[in-house]
């Protein structure tokens, strides 16, 4: 269905992922190619920004937070070069007032991670008055919290006290969810 959908918009297939998480750049990458995009992979805002100056993609999929900086900046600079281009940013931060300033800059939707490939790609599809479908296995909320407790655990490089201190949650409280298993 996808596949069809991608025929009907054209010829260029062209898809630039930019994030820093490699195994995921890598994985997506793969998804990507099999629904019959030829993407293109960067690390960083600095090699984004250099493939969108020189080969504008007709489709990209950006990380809001970059290490070496904002994904916005891309979408900017892939705006600039292509305006025509659908663009999907990815954040593990998900916010109302980021996702407002990636709609503003230009990008043509915005998804909380983990999204999954087919995800993404309803999203570069939908034309432009039509919202994609919502997500066939949607994460629970225990999934969703523990993905957040995750993310600020690594953000506190591990450290619980802190980690704790700044989820408003007990230590040891914190500490027992970070020994369980991932909810599904």
């Amino acid at each position: 269905m996808a596949e069809s959908k991608l025929l009907e918009l054209g010829e260029d297939k062209s898809l630039l992922l930019v994030d820093d998480d490699e195994p995921f750049l890598k994985r997506l990458a793969r998804a990507m190619e099999k629904r019959g995009f030829e993407p293109e992979m960067a690390g960083s805002v600095a090699a984004g920004t250099a493939i969108a100056t020189a080969r504008p993609p007709a489709y990209a999929v950006v990380d809001l937070r970059l290490e070496d900086g904002n994904g916005l900046d891309v979408v900017e600079t892939i705006r600039a070069k292509r305006p025509d281009s659908k663009i999907v940013i990815l954040t593990g931060y998900g916010a109302i007032a980021t996702a407002v300033a990636a709609v503003k800059i230009g990008a043509t939707d915005y998804l909380s991670k983990p999204a999954d490939a087919n995800d993404i790609t309803n999203a570069l599809l939908a034309s432009g008055d039509e919202l994609p479908p919502p997500p066939e296995n949607p994460m629970s909320a225990d999934r969703v919290r523990w993905e957040h407790i995750q993310r600020v655990y690594e953000l506190c490089d591990r450290n619980v006290s802190e980690t704790a201190r700044r989820l408003s949650m007990h230590r040891r409280t914190l500490q027992r969810i970070l020994a369980k298993r991932s909810p599904r």
